[in-house]
This record gives C-alpha cells, sequence and structure tokens, in this order.
C-alpha cells in the first residue's frame, strides 16, 4: 500500500482536529479593546482560565481582521462572559464588517480606555501579559485586573458545531466537580 502524502496527512489531520472541537462545547465571549478607528470586539469561544492567583485568562485571535489586530495591539482588555440572553451580542461581533457600538447598544468606556458592553453576565477587565503566534492566530494571555458582575444568574452562553445553545438545565455529576489539577 503506497503511503499517504503528507499534504493529504496533514489535511486529514486538520479536518479531524476541527472535527473534535467542533464537537466540544465551549463559553462564548466577546473581547473588547480600544482601537485605532474606536472601539473594537470579537466573538471568542476560547477563552480559558490559565491561573487563578494571579488571575490570568488567555483566549485566541484569528489573524486577518482589522477588530483582531485592535485587540492584539490594545493595552488594556474586557472579556465579556455571555449568558444565552446574548446570542446577538455574540452573532453581532462574530459576523466580519457588522456595525458594532452602534447607538443601539448599552455600552461606556472604562477610565483605561476599553469598553464595556452592560447586559452581560461578567465582564473581566485584563492587561496583556503576552502574545504567542500558534498556527494561523495569536493566543493572548492576560491578567484580570477587576471583575464586574453583571448580577445576572441566567445560563450561560455555549457555542457547539457552529450553534449556539443555553445551559438550561444546569445538572451536577455525582462525585466531587471540576478538573483535577
Amino acid at each position: 500500500m503506497a503511503a499517504m502524502p503528507q499534504d493529504a496527512r496533514a489535511a486529514g489531520l486538520s479536518a479531524a482536529f476541527r472535527d473534535a472541537f467542533a464537537g466540544h462545547p465551549a463559553g462564548v465571549a466577546v473581547v473588547t479593546a480600544a482601537g485605532p478607528d474606536g472601539p473594537a470586539g470579537i466573538t471568542a469561544s476560547s477563552v480559558i482560565s490559565v491561573s487563578a492567583a494571579p488571575p490570568v485568562l488567555a483566549f485566541s485571535v484569528a489573524g486577518g481582521s482589522a477588530s483582531g489586530a485592535a485587540i492584539l495591539a490594545g493595552a488594556g482588555l474586557a472579556v465579556h462572559l455571555l449568558t444565552a440572553a446574548n446570542r446577538g451580542l455574540a452573532e453581532l461581533f462574530a459576523a466580519p464588517g457588522s456595525r458594532r457600538f452602534g447607538l443601539d447598544m448599552d455600552w461606556y468606556t472604562a477610565p483605561t480606555g476599553e469598553p464595556i458592553i452592560r447586559g452581560v453576565g461578567t465582564v473581566l477587565r485584563c492587561r496583556p501579559v503576552g502574545r504567542m503566534p500558534a498556527g494561523t492566530g495569536t493566543v493572548l494571555a492576560a491578567r484580570v485586573h477587576e471583575v464586574l458582575d453583571g448580577g445576572s444568574c441566567a445560563p450561560p452562553l455555549l457555542y457547539r458545531r457552529r450553534t449556539y445553545y443555553a445551559l438550561e438545565a444546569w445538572s451536577a455529576l455525582r462525585g466531587r466537580g471540576g478538573p483535577h489539577r
């Protein structure tokens, strides 16, 4: 049997990788920063907690968009953890070329410049601490310096297989919860 060409193996591995993560649900966030042309923002389903002490998070930014470039260059960031009621925000900030931060959006500028959207679950105000090229994007790590709780107990917004979901029913599995570290 002839060996598969390297390009075909790489393409097959990339497709299998994309499919594996498409089936893995992720929380949805909108990340905002002050950009050279005004406020900028992106939808991210890659936000992860890295450390609790000090509080550090990370997320990936795809290359090529003006909004992504503004996020990567920003001195301050706001990571908005979305609830099921925020699906429209997630869709707006995911659509290339969409008009964001219009008059119909409830937002303000923090004293340090980053745009803060009201009506979301929680907002984490951050300062970038590291950027690492990774494939076609960049992983950005940021230290959290303020947590603004929106006071919402609404179910979180999840993303899986290109569809948004609300985690309506909270069901705890038996035993001690949470990942082991």
